[in-house]
């Protein structure tokens, strides 16, 4: 049986995934964060870099932005950040920066991930401020909602390139 602490992390990276299904309503990765401090949410974040034309729209960052406006401070510590998708390193050293105390996340991502999976930026050791990290809390479902998300762009991509295809190949009507 899980602690309360288990517990706990499970029902937020549930609210998270709730989040992230806003991401996917705009095409985005769908992606969501929430910032938790004495167990109340305090920012809310899902991707918003394509719809809000901002290479830096992640899901952290707009969780965090809106946490430190709570705060009325850019340090929001003693809170805990829960996301669907290992941060970045762009959302990692946002993380460090902010003083965020722990982060959460659900899936690994083996190609951009740095809180362990390509490097661990949450942690290094010439950074001044460490952030503790516990990963793979509802990896699964997570990871299931990202594959399924690029399986259907992929397929629409497909369909597009072909549909241009047949287009660029159908004879012109006589005139």
């Amino acid at each position: 049986m899980p602690d309360a602490s288990e517990q706990a992390d499970h029902h937020w990276m549930q609210q998270a995934l709730l989040l992230s299904e806003n991401a996917e309503v705009l095409g985005e990765v769908p992606v969501g964060a929430l910032v938790v401090s004495d167990g109340e949410v305090i920012g809310k974040g899902w991707n918003t870099p394509i719809s809000g034309h901002d290479p830096s729209a992640h899901a952290e960052m707009n969780a965090l932005r809106q946490a430190a406006l709570h705060r009325q401070n850019y340090r929001v510590i003693d809170a805990t950040l829960y996301v669907t998708l290992e941060p970045c390193p762009m959302c990692a050293g946002l993380l460090v920066h902010a003083r965020i105390s722990r982060v959460v996340f659900g899936a690994y991502d083996e190609k951009t991930g740095a809180a362990g999976s390509v490097m661990n930026l949450l942690q290094h050791e010439s950074l001044n401020h460490k952030v503790d990290i516990t990963g793979g809390v509802l990896a699964d479902v997570c990871g299931q909602r990202l594959s399924a998300f690029f399986k259907r762009r992929r397929a629409e991509i497909k369909a597009a390139k072909l549909a241009r295809r047949a287009q660029a190949t159908k004879p012109a009507p006589d005139q």
